[in-house]
């Protein structure tokens, strides 16, 4: 069981008052003192009654640096969804508020000036409406620990108990999504036997609190005789009718928010546990069957279908799906093929040569032993078959791998895939920002990390980035890229704290058959890549309305590749990762 702990609602350090503001202050510290000597796990601050908060952040950034030893409390400031200011202006009819009102900013106001500390968190209050979308969407990507649901915002249904309303419900659906723990507090307004209702007329009813969280609300008989059971068992029936997980999210549940290197696929040899990961995403390889088959149709009439034999090249062959993908997309179309499995890495041949035995492809497929770049065949292929994109399209040295293969691909060749585009999303999450800094190397913060994105507020739709197409036959080619991004907030979208950026990838891989993680067109039901994450060092607060513009570049030298990227607006940014000092893939 968790104990969660209550600082008193009168502390106001940054009251006018002078006396008020010392006497809070030392309270403050007192109050912190004793719930860190009773071992409490977090404490409940009070919302600051405006953005004069500077002294009420530098005494907890005081007592988060001061704390010594043992499992840090954390410090959960309680914001509600909406202002109490624009509850009383605006009554039930919901909108969005002004900077000064907005009770994020003063959110965003204490954590800046706490330096970010990993400490603080969020104890949300549902208010009786609820803002704006936008300013909604924006709480996923701060760290949320609970959100206090009052007794007064539940309506009453026709039965006389108590229901959200569809707003609410949706919101607290999405929270409960991001694990985080529901707090029932108040008065049970809600009678629906009537003798009840008689029997406790002219009472004054206490306020009780009840903590709830996923596996509460499955089993919520240890607070049956609660006087707030009717709205626990509406939560209870709440959470049971959200959509199941499909068995993609159950798979992938273990990946959210977690930071990981991207891979280095020619300095490094892939191990088994990798291969076995890709090769279960049956999606990606149904897609590039997908893709041969189109391409044999229209490299191959019907009419010499049987006569004339077309050379597939895989490169970078694995432990085979791209060649059995391949020989099922021959099969499908009657057309005959000859595969050449090319494949540096020599643990991987082990497999890839018994199942060249074992499935009987001696008549179909040679495996070669060499790196792509130097395999030297004794003729040209018709087709160039790869699986060498990354989560950003050509983060894995696809452009690279695929230029010096093509030399052995005839003129009217074809490559799988044709060509990729990358795309760039600024993105809100303390939660991913907070991974990096943990880390406490500088570094962290200009490296790109391969991450499932889960509690992530995007801010903007991602814009086109990098393009690569293949076979590139320029007479001097040049891998290196550079991009301006310009990024208009959509209409109405309030302020928030940008965290870095998403890419993602969209490939081409022949004609219209697409392979995407790109959201809008993301391939359904393909787990192969998660997004990356750029981290920003310092977060950028973009205000209202205001625009973001960021620069990229792709840089490449003779031995590596690397990413740099800065903003310019609304403020400038250092240009991370310059020359490849902290993150580079190597040639």
């Amino acid at each position: 069981a968790q104990v969660v702990g209550k600082l008193s609602p009168w502390l106001r350090p940054d009251s006018p008052c002078a006396a008020l503001a010392q006497d809070s202050a030392a309270a403050l510290q007192q109050e912190l003192a004793w719930a860190a000597h009773l071992s409490l796990q977090a404490v409940v601050l009070p919302f600051p009654g405006s953005m004069q908060l500077a002294n009420y952040a530098r005494e907890l950034k005081h007592y988060c640096t001061a704390a010594v030893g043992g499992a840090p409390m954390q410090l959960w400031l309680r914001v509600p969804t909406r202002s109490w200011q624009a509850l009383a202006t605006d009554g039930d009819d919901a909108g969005d508020e002004d900077d000064d009102d907005d009770p994020w900013e003063r959110w965003n106001a204490m954590r800046t000036l706490c330096e970010h500390h990993l400490q603080l968190g969020v104890c949300l209050e549902l208010t009786r409406t609820l803002p704006g979308e936008g300013q909604l969407n924006r709480w996923f990507g701060e760290p949320v620990r609970c959100c206090v649901v009052p007794t007064s915002v539940f309506l009453t249904n026709k039965k006389g108990y108590p229901t959200l309303s569809k707003r609410h419900q949706a919101f607290v659906l999405q929270l409960l999504s991001h694990n985080v723990q529901l707090v029932l507090r108040g008065r049970a307004w809600h009678f629906p036997n009537k003798e009840e209702q008689e029997g406790v007329h002219g009472v004054n009813h206490p306020t009780h609190t009840v903590a709830v969280d996923a596996p509460a609300i499955e089993k919520p008989s240890p607070v049956a005789d609660s006087p707030l059971h009717d709205y626990l068992q509406y939560l209870a029936y709440l959470y049971r009718k959200r959509t199941p997980p499909s068995e993609q999210e159950l798979l992938e549940r273990s990946y959210r928010d977690y930071l990981q290197a991207p891979l280095q696929p020619l300095m490094d040899n892939l191990e088994s546990q990798t291969y076995e990961t890709f090769e279960k995403d049956d999606m990606k390889y149904l897609t590039y069957q997908q893709a041969v088959e189109a391409c044999l149709l229209d490299r191959v009439p019907d009419s010499q279908a049987c006569t004339r034999e077309t050379l597939v090249m895989v490169v970078g062959a694995g432990r085979g799906p791209l060649v059995k993908a391949t020989l099922r997309a021959a099969e499908a179309t009657a057309r005959r093929v000859r595969i050449l499995a090319v494949e540096k890495n020599p643990n991987a041949l082990i497999t890839l040569q018994r199942m060249h035995h074992a499935l009987g492809w001696q008549d179909k497929v040679t495996i070669v032993a060499s790196d792509m770049r130097d395999f030297q065949p004794e003729e040209k292929a018709d087709v160039l078959v790869s699986e060498l994109l990354g989560s950003f399209g050509d983060n894995e040295l696809s452009p690279e791998c695929l230029d010096g293969a093509q030399a052995y691909l005839k003129e009217d060749g074809v490559s799988i895939p044709q060509a990729y585009t990358s795309y760039v999303a600024p993105i809100s999450s303390s939660k991913l920002h907070g991974s990096v800094t943990e880390h406490g190397k500088p570094e962290g913060f200009e490296t790109a990390y391969v991450v499932k994105m889960h509690k992530v507020a995007v801010l903007a739709p991602a814009k086109e980035c990098f393009t690569f197409q293949h076979p590139n036959w320029s007479d001097v080619i040049d891998n290196s890229r550079y991009m301006q991004l310009t990024f208009e907030p959509p209409e109405g979208a309030p302020s928030a704290t940008v965290h870095g950026f998403a890419g993602y990838f969209d490939a081409t891989l022949y004609r219209d058959v697409h392979l995407s993680i790109y959201p809008p067109t993301h391939t359904p039901n393909m787990f192969s890549w998660f997004p990356i994450y750029f981290p920003l060092r310092d977060p950028v607060h973009l205000r209202q309305g205001s625009t973001l513009e960021v620069h990229f570049w792709r840089q490449v030298s003779k031995t590596k590749v690397w990413y740099e990227w800065a903003v310019t607006r609304p403020c400038t940014s250092h240009i991370h990762n310059p020359s490849g000092r902290s993150y580079w893939v190597g040639l």
